[in-house]
């Protein structure tokens, strides 16, 4: 059962443009491979969406030094909503966690770019740190990467966790812990002034969760290690960030983990009291890429997304996907294959 996650397989960001906002990440950050370009209808997320049916288009780009993707969501027929007030304490994903070869490179690099906002270098008992808040608003957090599947010298790899505000860390560290089996805890403190939007005489109880890369799952070696920093504001009540607004609006909608059983995965939630909202059962299709998609809410009703892949591009255009559902056994895909993925490119 601890293997049931084997990484962080993206996180979901809603976006007014989602084919602009994928070239904007691919000079930001270097999500240059692109693993779907997908329009449907997102039929079964209509308990998030105010029981209607929308048109959405979704992009997952990656970047193949490691790490979990973007997928970039964008409603067809309604006009998405955004936060502008959202402050460090507040309930759900505030920021998206980014590893770096170097943190040091990429922070003097971003110090000077236009519509960015950048704090000032910290350190932690994890080392090197910084904030970055990119032209949409959306906050990054950028450390140093503990694991990287490839050293393509690029200044930023992919995702390797979330800051996500909750309401009662006791609660929350259940369900990271006992559900996601996120066991380890790297730092447990009361902090002032951690965030980037702090002020004098503010405390939050922060808790660095981490899991090491998994040895199971295809994916596993590109995914990496596991990182969801949980905070709690102790002077005040934080606000729900995606409070009346739909599931695709603006912002960070989910967090999407990897899963190799979700059978198994679903009885342990039933069993923890954390049913699934969604399950797409018998399997859903992005392009030819598919697999089991479902959604669990943490106690404060952030959106926790579970996908077990049945098969993924390998070389799209030769027509080359890799069917995952029968296959006998968990090991890691080889490096090749893998790297193979990476001439999908974004355009």
């Amino acid at each position: 059962m601890e293997h049931l996650i084997t990484g962080i397989q993206q996180c979901g960001i809603g976006t007014h443009d989602a084919h602009e906002a994928a070239l904007y990440y691919k000079e930001l950050s270097g999500m240059d491979t692109l693993l779907f370009d997908d329009t449907a209808e997102a039929k079964l997320m209509t308990a998030y969406t105010g029981n209607d049916i929308y048109q959405r288009r979704a992009l997952l780009t990656m970047n193949m030094q490691g790490g979990g993707g973007f997928e970039l969501w964008q409603f067809l027929d309604r006009q998405p909503c955004s936060n502008d007030s959202t402050r460090y304490g507040d309930l759900g994903i505030f920021a998206i966690i980014i590893k770096c070869p170097d943190v040091q490179a990429a922070y003097d690099y971003f110090s000077v770019g236009e519509h960015l906002i950048v704090s000032c270098m910290s350190n932690h008992e994890t080392g090197p740190y910084f904030w970055l808040t990119d032209k949409y608003g959306q906050v990054f957090k950028l450390v140093q990467a503990r694991d990287l599947f490839a050293n393509n010298k690029r200044l930023c790899a992919g995702v390797c966790g979330a800051l996500i505000g909750v309401g009662n860390m006791d609660s929350s560290l259940h369900f990271y812990k006992e559900l996601l089996s996120l066991h380890h805890e790297e730092y447990n403190l009361q902090q002032s002034n951690p965030g980037p939007q702090t002020f004098a005489n503010e405390v939050f109880h922060t808790v660095l969760l981490q899991k090491k890369m998994s040895p199971a799952g295809p994916f596993s070696q590109l995914l990496g290690g596991i990182e969801i920093e949980l905070v709690q504001a102790k002077h005040y009540d934080g606000q729900k960030i995606y409070a009346d607004r739909y599931w695709g609006d603006i912002g960070f909608i989910h967090l999407c983990f990897d899963v190799l059983d979700m059978c198994s995965l679903k009885v342990k939630a039933q069993e923890l009291n954390y049913p699934f909202t969604v399950d797409s059962k018998s399997g859903f299709s992005m392009e030819k890429a598919g697999g089991r998609f479902c959604y669990v809410e943490d106690p404060d009703g952030t959106m926790i997304e579970l996908v077990e892949t049945y098969n993924v591009p390998i070389l799209k255009k030769f027509g080359w996907y890799l069917n995952l559902k029968n296959r006998k056994h968990n090991k890691p895909l080889p490096s090749w294959m893998i790297k193979t993925m990476g001439l999908n490119r974004l355009k």
